[in-house]
């Protein structure tokens, strides 16, 4: 354990991973640690702290009542938040299902699996895609999903200095919608709206504005040829088609060669 005011002067850590401290747990008694505690409960009980109540109200002392310990007893197993905020964020990759890129499976559906599960990771937990800007992501289980997107990509037949272009074509796509749903999803439930809801509440509150009606006609066809009778709906064809056309660049390019 590491004592409050030492943690104070310690400069900023690169990553939990690099300290030699993200294997730290057990729930032995000897050495003064706290009972009943181990490294993976404590993370377990973060993940579903910010998925209930997000970032901004996550404290080390918030958690430490979940558990119903004491804070210190908290930081047997880890040195500080930041710590903490990096174990969680790389267990939640560990949910996702990855693909083998050694099957001989086509890599067009094994693209389109990983991009849907990832977007689906950002609206489960909104507090991801912050987080994943602020550490690394060098975990195991980060590590996995990074190792398996490059091996997939490999496989389109891209040349290696196309490959990493591409990657971030369909990742950086995936991770600015996954981020911006899962905010938005959130924002409804905080409303305590559906998302059909707001978003009818919000376009009627516009199309009252004399400023927005110009944009709101010459958007009404767009809006209609979406198609979709609710957000969901509208959201995913969005998505779908959108992908679609990543694909497709991915396979006009290696035909260029």
């Amino acid at each position: 354990m590491v004592r409050a005011a030492d943690r104070a002067k310690r400069p900023a850590r690169t990553s939990v991973w690099l300290e030699g401290k993200a294997s730290r747990g057990g729930s032995a008694r000897g050495g003064g640690q706290p009972s009943g505690l181990d490294r993976e409960r404590i993370t377990e009980a973060t993940v579903r702290l910010l998925d209930a109540e997000g970032l901004a109200k996550f404290s080390m002392r918030r958690l430490a009542a979940e558990l119903n310990v004491t804070a210190m007893s908290v930081y047997w197993y880890v040195d500080t938040k930041d710590d903490l905020l990096e174990l969680a964020l790389d267990a939640v990759f560990g949910e996702l299902g990855l693909p083998d890129p050694e099957s001989g499976e086509d890599w067009r559906e094994q693209l389109r699996a990983l991009a849907v599960g990832y977007r689906a990771l950002l609206v489960r937990h909104p507090w991801v895609s912050p987080l994943i800007g602020n550490f690394l992501n060098i975990g195991p289980c980060s590590m996995s999903f990074s190792l398996c997107v490059q091996q997939v990509v490999r496989n389109t037949g891209l040349p290696p200095h196309g490959q990493m272009g591409a990657l971030s074509a369909v990742f950086q796509f995936v991770y600015g919608f996954g981020t911006i749903e899962g905010h938005f999803v959130q924002r409804c439930a905080s409303a305590g709206m559906s998302q059909d809801e707001y978003f009818r509440q919000a376009m009627s509150t516009i199309s009252e504005q004399p400023q927005f009606a110009a944009n709101l006609a010459s958007a009404a066809d767009l809006m209609e040829a979406r198609g979709g009778d609710t957000v969901e709906e509208i959201r995913e064809r969005d998505f779908t088609f959108a992908l679609e056309m990543l694909v497709a660049g991915i396979e006009t390019m290696v035909a260029r060669g």
